[in-house]
């Protein structure tokens, strides 16, 4: 006699898509399948209203043009109108050597290089946008007690027991992913001997809209424009890398010494510089994924690669992994592929790898070569500044890249809707 087969209990909550790690790129990731008619599940470990205070994330990103298209495509444009801060120039120096490159929009494009947000108002954005979004089921707090991947279907087991399955995984749970490691997928990854210092700073004088990258042989001081307080006061987010023992002694000199300490490395530029949020360390390092998939998993944003601040790409490359995974599942959703189809974790990747590669091996080599302390070097970096600036297609195409312009854009990242 025939054995019964095992049944497997139905799934409670079942969706195209599971996304493990429902933060920045997470949502956004969300949003964008639902702009495609996909349905997903996020699963977030945190509770979300935690993630709001203003005390869980004093920083703020700048949202590259493209990136800031695909936001207003998927229906945020109010956040970058009403909270964000344009970058209308960028402004490259070693130290405060008086040869800068400056980088503008082309004579007639209104749109601005980026945008600076605070970390916490996105967040409240994209959390709104989701929960009000019918084909977005956002499970948080919870977290993922197991895990299966087969050939035709991702099943999961919560904590609390509920079951969930989907047709792919994507592991948007950060730069030490559960997923991805369980998943058997190496990293090439180091550490840098800095940390990284971030806060929020006012200034006596106006930014203009500009931001500053100052490149020291400690590390590069990065001062983004954000929009002015209440009471006038000019304000910009501080990103500033140095030494490890070093940033350890900054962040304890307290408000008045590390203020004087900025004001000292910004030279007279902004005048008087004072604190407006605590000063707050962690250490740098560099990882990419040996490969972006598995078996019905995918991996974006930091799962995938995690890179030097030096230019402010690293959340801009998660996002851009968005837009394209997006498109990739929608593409492969109008002709009827199952989603975990192998042939689209290959388009996925073969499309994002390049850039997400040349971007890590940029911001890489311009920490280490910025960061030599030598005479000749420094020589040599001052003429290299002094021929960029006066050579306007190699301006021309680094702007492309720090706008996210350049290379072949899906339509989110071209500001339309498949």
């Amino acid at each position: 006699m025939k054995e019964p087969e095992a049944r497997v209990p139905a799934a409670e909550v079942s969706a195209d898509v599971l996304i493990v790690g429902g933060g920045l790129v997470g949502q956004t990731l969300a949003l964008a399948l639902a702009a495609g008619d996909i349905s997903s599940i996020i699963v977030e470990r945190s509770v979300p209203e935690e993630q709001l205070k203003a005390s869980f994330d004093g920083r703020a990103s700048a949202i590259a043009s493209a990136s800031g298209r695909m936001l207003r495509a998927l229906g945020l444009s109010s956040l970058l109108d009403d909270e964000g801060c344009p970058i209308r120039s960028i402004e490259v120096a070693e130290g405060l050597n008086p040869e800068i490159i400056h980088f503008t929009p082309e004579e007639g494009d209104e749109e601005p290089l980026g945008t600076m947000v605070e970390n916490r108002l996105l967040r409240v954005a994209l959390l709104e946008a989701v929960r009000r979004t019918p084909a977005i089921t956002l499970l948080a707090p919870a977290d993922i007690l197991q895990l299966d991947r087969d050939d035709r279907v991702v099943r999961a087991v919560l904590r609390d027991g509920r079951r969930l399955d989907a047709a792919l995984a994507v592991a948007a749970d950060g730069r030490r992913s559960a997923t991805r490691e369980a998943a058997g997928i190496r990293i090439a990854h180091w550490q840098y001997p800095s940390a990284a210092i971030v806060s929020m700073i006012t200034h006596a004088r106006p930014h203009g809209h500009v931001a500053l990258e100052l490149f020291y042989p400690s590390g590069p001081l990065a001062l983004l424009p954000l929009n002015d307080l209440a009471d006038g006061r000019h304000r910009s987010a501080l990103v500033w890398s140095v030494e490890r023992p070093r940033a350890e002694g900054l962040v304890k000199l307290g408000p008045r010494g590390f203020a004087a300490e900025v004001e000292r490395y910004l030279g007279a530029r902004l005048g008087a510089i004072d604190m407006l949020a605590p000063a707050v360390s962690w250490p740098l390092g560099f990882h990419h994924a040996e490969r972006y998939s598995a078996r019905r998993l995918i991996l974006i944003g930091d799962a995938a690669h995690g890179i030097h601040p030096i230019a402010g790409q690293g959340l801009n490359l998660g996002l851009r992994d968005v837009a394209v995974l997006a498109e990739v599942l929608a593409d492969g959703a109008r002709k009827g592929l199952d989603l975990g189809d192998p042939a689209l974790a290959r388009r996925y990747e073969a499309w994002r790898r390049s850039d997400n590669s040349l971007t890590a091996f940029a911001t890489d080599t311009l920490a280490r070569f910025f960061g030599i302390d030598s005479r000749p070097v420094a020589r040599l970096r001052r003429l290299g500044l002094s021929m960029v600036e006066h050579f306007p297609p190699a301006k021309r195409a680094f702007a492309a890249i720090a706008r996210g312009t350049a290379g072949d854009l899906p339509p989110l990242l071209r500001g339309e809707l498949g």
